[in-house]
């Protein structure tokens, strides 16, 4: 008996792999190593310790490198599997939201910054589910890659929180304070991509029902 095969982006119908193939995986196992970081980030960060402040921001920029790391594994040996699909974005979703709550609870980022950082996140998730339970597709904007950038970039200056010298200088830079910069940055970036996203679903909901009317015409 033949087997299934199902359609997986960027590459040739293959067969579907078991669970423990997907999990096994190089990419799916680097999106786990990702999520497994996470605990560690945080047992790591205290905004009273520079030492280990230091090392859980090393820990959370090896953590969101990883992003790049596995989409490139799972493009170069062909393996994107349902299971990275579904891992791949939550991850990163789960390493920026527990950061923001964390830092919320030790008074480094604002209540309703993190609120609507957050929000953000839920809302553009739950549109894209529904456009994919649709059959429509939603591509990437290049204010969503911003946002992400600017994101990282800030919750990392945020845990690193204290201020260091410039080498050879009298120049001090305040993490803490250039943290917060970027967050504000990146929910500007969130604010607009998040209508770009919406007016995206709005284009292709009416693609997709100019198509069925065609059809029906036909």
């Amino acid at each position: 008996m033949k087997k299934k095969t199902v359609k997986v982006d960027g590459t040739e119908n293959v067969p579907r792999a078991g669970l423990f193939q997907d999990v096994t995986s190089p990419p799916n196992l680097v999106t786990i190593a990702r999520i497994a970081l996470i605990p560690g980030v945080l047992i790591l960060m205290d905004p009273e310790n520079p030492e280990m402040s230091f090392w859980a921001a090393v820990l959370f920029g090896v953590a969101a490198a990883s992003d790049a790391l596995d989409g490139y594994l799972a493009r170069k040996t062909g393996r994107v599997t349902v299971l990275g699909k579904f891992l791949d974005p939550l991850a990163d979703k789960l390493l920026v939201m527990a950061c923001l709550v964390f830092m919320v609870n030790t008074g480094q980022v604002d209540a309703w910054l993190a609120a609507l950082l957050i929000g953000r996140e839920m809302s553009i998730t739950g549109l894209r589910a529904i456009a994919s339970s649709e059959g429509l597709v939603i591509p990437a904007s290049a204010g969503g890659k911003n946002k992400t950038a600017f994101q990282l970039a800030g919750i990392g200056a945020l845990i690193i929180h204290f201020p260091y010298p410039v080498l050879w200088t009298r120049a001090v830079v305040d993490f803490h304070v250039i943290g917060v910069y970027l967050l504000y940055i990146s929910l500007l970036f969130s604010v607009f991509s998040a209508i770009e996203y919406v007016q995206l679903f709005v284009e292709a909901a009416e693609d997709d029902e100019g198509e069925k009317h065609t059809v029906r015409d036909l």
